[in-house]
């Protein structure tokens, strides 16, 4: 199997923030941001697997900072671990106002996706060739995350099957 280094899909998108992007109060809207960093975080995955990929989840968001318009927003998204199928890619966003000459960290995010093949199946991606330390603890870092999500999903899953079965008096209509 192929492998691949973090480097070779490290990507960077540089967005303005325009008024259309905005709410009545000047600051970027959360699913504008959501928006540009699941498209960031998908052409990482893609270069990494060199093949078409599905977002399987995004972990929490919290926006640690506002962002106004006349901002300028910076997406720097990478690998950090991968499974069989699927790899997880963090993207950091910042934030520079070139007016007031001051840069601040927005957010982080950690994206899952599934590289599938023509047909839609999950394909098997490039090992993550692990370059430096820094590169070694975020991947045993992304593989305790993947841990968790993938219990998480199992909870999911249980209580959605639940709540169907309350629905339409015990038929469970998907499984």
């Amino acid at each position: 199997m192929i492998e691949k280094t973090v480097k070779e899909s490290y990507t960077i998108a540089t967005h303005p923030v325009l008024p259309r992007d905005s709410n009545s109060f000047g600051m970027l809207y959360g699913g504008k941001l959501l928006e540009w960093i699941d498209q960031l975080g998908g052409i990482v995955a893609f270069k990494h697997a060199n093949s078409r990929v599905v977002t399987a989840s995004i972990d929490s968001l919290h926006f640690l900072a506002p962002i106004e318009v006349g901002e300028v927003v910076m997406l720097h998204g990478w690998i950090n671990y991968v499974g069989r199928t699927s790899m997880e890619v963090e993207v950091h966003v910042e934030v520079v106002n070139p007016v007031k000459n001051i840069q601040k960290h927005a957010c982080t995010a950690y994206l899952t996706y599934v590289a599938i093949d023509e047909n839609g199946r999950p394909r098997e991606v490039p090992r993550l060739k692990l370059e430096t330390e820094e590169e070694k603890k975020r991947f045993e870092e992304g593989k305790k995350r993947r841990e968790a999500r993938l219990k998480m999903r199992e909870q999911l899953l249980e209580t959605w099957k639940e709540m169907v079965k309350k629905r339409k008096g015990g038929e469970l209509l998907y499984k």
